[in-house]
């Protein structure tokens, strides 16, 4: 079955293409979640002429992404915590301290894009990564200090 894409899908497809999947991936799944609309040969003109669209405003957006991709990267973050005597955290960081620190520095994320390796428990310097896209995962140094 052909569907237009509404929204991005990871692993199935991105918004604004048509893609072939199985029927009963379509209509239990993507449709019934308005994720895509099924493309019949009546509709199926008028959505390969907005693909022409989205390609366009696709490439707008993935230059500015990758210039915040190229600012995330220079970014450096220091964070003052509570520690221990051995040097551990009482706590960890969390994906809103980080979202705090890049707003600081003029970059707006939500705490959903923040992808820990692993928690940050120790003070040091740790690398954490920023989603903005399936392919661009910038990363950004985040140094844990003692208060």
């Amino acid at each position: 079955m052909n569907v237009y894409m509404l929204k991005d899908v990871e692993k199935v497809g991105i918004a604004g293409e048509i893609i072939t999947v199985s029927a009963g991936f379509a209509s239990n799944y993507l449709i019934p979640h308005k994720l895509a609309i099924q493309i019949t040969p009546e509709n199926e003109k008028n959505y390969k002429q907005k693909i022409h669209l989205v390609e366009n405003r696709k490439e707008e957006v993935a230059s500015k992404t990758s210039l915040l991709a190229q600012k995330i990267g220079s970014i450096e973050i220091k964070i003052k915590k509570p520690i221990h005597n051995d040097g551990k955290l009482y706590g960890a960081v969390s994906a809103q301290e980080i979202v705090d620190e890049l707003a600081k520095n003029g970059v707006g994320i939500s705490k959903n894009q923040v992808i820990f390796g692993k928690n940050i428990k120790e003070k040091g310097s740790h690398s954490v990564t920023i989603k903005l896209s399936s392919q661009l995962q910038p990363s950004v140094t985040v140094k844990v200090m003692a208060e």
